[in-house]
């Protein structure tokens, strides 16, 4: 018997679980990050977990975005042979339909990341369309929608190899993670898909990062074939590793690893590796021909309760008049909360001071990076009374190469962003006594409620990358390199790789 879908209810069903998932994350993700938060013994981690946390919590209440990077759409589209689709529309076309209604929703608006001629102009297409649409035909009389919106702190660390047959996946895991950096905002979800081609590998691997998080009922049951073994053998080693909560070092690194196969040629084993970060975001719902998907609220009683308002041990900083010799007294894994004047900029905005800089023509009016802190960031709009949407850091390493412009020519007086800094950004910010703060990714809703004013100064072309000034009120951040060079995200991971060992922690029993 045929199933009619009619073409309005599918591009409904795609607005509303797109919605539905910039606010809430998976409930079998938030379970596990809570049982992270519980068993956590390095302090810094566990604060870093409770945040993300509340964030949680006051996305679900306020129904705006877990993270200011709403991502870019993937739907994995299964259609059964039984199916006809009402309407004249493409798949590809009612995908996209429904992604612009989501993105343009003006009661939560969305980030609109998406650029078009990627390898030229890039620019931005204002919708959040394309989206990446995989589909598959099935037997059945239903379509069943694997939906997400996947941002580019995560995805961007993903690898891709093809091994050697006798190659251990294993050990070229363990050899990625730490060369992965924090910018993927662990504690999180490893996504493997292995064998096929390398381009199928891709694909399994992504969509495995849909799967739930079951690693506990795993561990209970046993394996019971090869990828399970690996996914408990995986789960224990990079937890050992001690990179910890947005790689502060600690008992959580991930909180499940996921795992697709399919058969490969006799020469071949295809590898990918994607990392799904903290604010993980998709969706699986079914339409049978009734209507649009009906997605039920999850109760708010499923998040606990937890107080970070104590500010005990933090030091309260005042930007506006903050000295040198301050700044020389921070100590690494030190908690500040930030008062007073930032600027903003990201990618596009640093790009654009260096051609004007290599042009020798002046920044913009108003801007005056003399004495300041950068905050990578790139909101979210903002919405009936707020200030600004959705603020949390953006991914620090993108920068490290204008680090020294930034510091040497603009008198820029330290930087604050999301993650770990490379060895040569550490090495200019040593040399100019300068000093970089991390604030925690996937808490951004949380984030930009310490931000009381906000403000554009320059290229506002450039949208969500525009040069902003936000004035704070104790936005609170880690010093995560001192003025000295000492880098917690060298630390941290060190000390509690060391750590696991002498407490002897069993991840698995």
């Amino acid at each position: 018997m045929t199933t009619v879908i009619k073409q309005q209810d599918f591009i409904d069903s795609i607005y509303e679980g797109l919605q539905y998932i910039s606010y809430y994350h998976p409930l079998d993700f938030l379970e596990a990050l809570k049982k992270a938060y519980e068993r956590e013994q390095n302090q810094p981690a566990k604060d870093a977990i409770a945040q993300i946390l509340v964030n949680s919590k006051m996305c679900a209440m306020g129904h705006r975005p877990l993270c200011q990077d709403t991502g870019i759409v993937t739907a994995f589209v299964e259609i059964g042979m039984d199916v006809r689709f009402e309407g004249d529309m493409t798949v590809q076309e009612m995908v996209d339909e429904g992604t612009r209604r989501a993105y343009c929703d003006p009661d939560n608006p969305l980030r609109k990341s998406v650029l078009r001629d990627p390898a030229g102009d890039r620019v931005n297409t204002k919708d959040n369309t394309p989206a990446v649409v995989h589909i598959s035909m099935v037997k059945g009389d239903k379509v069943t929608v694997k939906l997400a919106s996947k941002g580019g702190g995560s995805e961007n660390k993903s690898k891709l190899v093809m091994l050697n047959p006798s190659d251990s996946i294993v050990d070229w895991v363990l050899e990625q993670i730490p060369h992965m950096g924090a910018g993927w905002c662990p504690p999180g979800v490893i996504g493997l898909g292995i064998g096929g081609t390398m381009e199928k590998a891709a694909v399994m691997a992504k969509e495995a990062l849909m799967d739930p998080v079951d690693i506990d009922e795993l561990i209970k049951r046993g394996p019971k074939n090869a990828d399970e073994k690996l996914r408990l053998e995986l789960y224990d080693k990079i937890n050992r590793l001690g990179i910890g909560a947005q790689g502060l070092g600690g008992l959580t690194t991930v909180v499940d690893v996921k795992i697709r196969s399919c058969p490969t040629h006799a020469t071949s084993k295809p590898v990918a590796l994607i990392p799904n970060c903290a604010a993980s975001r998709h969706i699986d719902f079914t339409l049978d021909g009734s209507g649009p998907v009906n997605l039920v609220p999850p109760a708010l009683s499923t998040w606990p309760d937890i107080d970070i308002s104590n500010s005990k041990g933090a030091r309260r900083v005042f930007l506006d008049n903050i000295t040198r010799e301050e700044i020389n007294s921070w100590k690494v894994g030190e908690t500040l909360l930030l008062n007073g004047t930032i600027l903003t900029g990201r990618d596009a905005a640093h790009k654009r001071i260096a051609d004007l800089l290599a042009a020798g023509k002046p920044l913009p009016d108003g801007v005056d990076f003399h004495g300041k802190f950068i905050y990578y960031v790139g909101p979210v709009p903002a919405v009936r009374d707020e200030v600004v949407g959705p603020a949390g850091p953006t991914t620090s390493t993108r920068m490290d190469k204008f680090v020294p412009m930034m510091l040497e020519q603009c008198g820029l007086m330290g930087m604050i962003g999301k993650a770990d800094r490379g060895d040569e950004a550490v090495e200019s910010i040593k040399k100019n006594k300068s000093v970089y703060l991390m604030a925690v990714g996937g808490a951004a809703y949380l984030v930009s409620k310490a931000i009381k004013k906000a403000r554009i100064l320059a290229f506002e072309d450039l949208g969500m990358e525009a040069i902003r000034e936000f004035v704070v009120e104790d936005m609170p951040v880690t010093v995560a390199v001192d003025s000295e060079g000492n880098n917690i995200h060298k630390l941290g991971p060190a000390k509690w790789k060391d750590e696991i060992k002498r407490l002897n922690f069993k991840y698995i029993d």
